[in-house]
């Protein structure tokens, strides 16, 4: 073969390569693509409609545009004074909070714990923690309402805080990470003096921000969309959290559609805003888990 046929199958092989590759990435983006619609395009729907009058809602066209602009939605749902909407959203911004504060310290000290100190029985209640994943959240409903009834916690806000702390995914989720880091650094900060704690809170804590902040998003969305549970311990209405509160837009005959994506729109824009300020460190931590690689 000579030099000139030898250069030809290089070029072939590499415009094979070129067109299989662009034929991947094709494929991959249409994929993304459909996806990102199948999200997209429900939120751009209540959108909308929370912008139609009563008399847009079953037409049978479908106008994404609003065809008469208003704003009577969120007049009515904002000044009705059956309705708290305020006092419902304070109140989920407040338990929310709480909860992803509270789960992310107690979480993340559990999960170093798992990663770097050794106990007896360590791995058997891992096991046992992670195999509590496997089962639906329903079944601990009863349990967990008998024992925050006899705790006195009924219609109180620390009866809808302290079982979600109970959860087990962030605890795996932040011991996978730790698992990641590299024990030289500690090792050195152990060689220069510091105790565990001190190396926990100013070696491992600050390398799991992006960690952390995925661990924080999902909790918070976990918290603010919690719908049953607040229900259940929450007996006076002005202490209801939005999801249970906004239920009630839906009666038993008839719903105010207009209304019910109004109050949908001003749930959900929290956690919108909070994803993009913090999609940069959950970008981060899909992309990489801690420093090894």
């Amino acid at each position: 073969m000579t030099q000139v046929e030898t250069q030809k199958n290089a070029q072939t092989s590499g415009l094979n390569w070129q067109q299989k590759r662009l034929i991947q990435n094709i494929l991959l983006y249409g994929v993304l693509t459909a996806i990102a619609l199948l999200i997209i395009v429900p939120l751009l729907w209540m959108l909308s409609t929370s912008f139609k009058p009563k008399s847009e809602w079953f037409l049978p066209q479908i106008y994404w545009v609003p065809r008469t602009f208003t704003w009577a939605n969120y007049q009515t749902i904002l000044n009705n004074s059956s309705l708290p909407i305020a006092r419902w959203f304070v109140n989920s911004v407040g338990v929310s909070s709480v909860v992803t504060i509270l789960i992310l310290a107690i979480d993340s000290i559990a999960a170093y714990a798992y990663a770097r100190m050794e106990f007896p029985g360590k791995r058997i209640l891992f096991g046992v923690l992670l195999a509590t994943l496997f089962l639906p959240g329903i079944m601990f409903l009863v349990p967990n309402f008998l024992t925050v009834s006899a705790l006195g916690l009924l219609n109180n806000y620390a009866g809808v805080i302290v079982p979600a702390l109970a959860g087990v995914f962030g605890v795996f989720f932040m011991r996978q990470f730790f698992e990641s880091l590299p024990r030289e650094l500690e090792e050195a900060a152990y060689l220069d003096g510091a105790t565990r704690v001190q190396t926990f809170l100013l070696i491992a804590l600050p390398l799991a921000k992006p960690a952390l902040a995925t661990l924080g998003i999902i909790t918070f969305l976990a918290s603010w969309n919690d719908f049953l549970w607040p229900l259940l311990i929450l007996k006076d209405r002005t202490l209801l959290t939005l999801p249970p509160g906004l239920s009630q837009l839906q009666g038993a005959f008839t719903s105010e559609y207009g209304q019910m994506m109004a109050g949908a729109v001003i749930t959900s824009a929290p956690v919108l805003i909070l994803y993009l300020l913090l999609q940069r460190y959950i970008v981060e931590s899909v992309q990489t888990t801690g420093l090894k690689g």
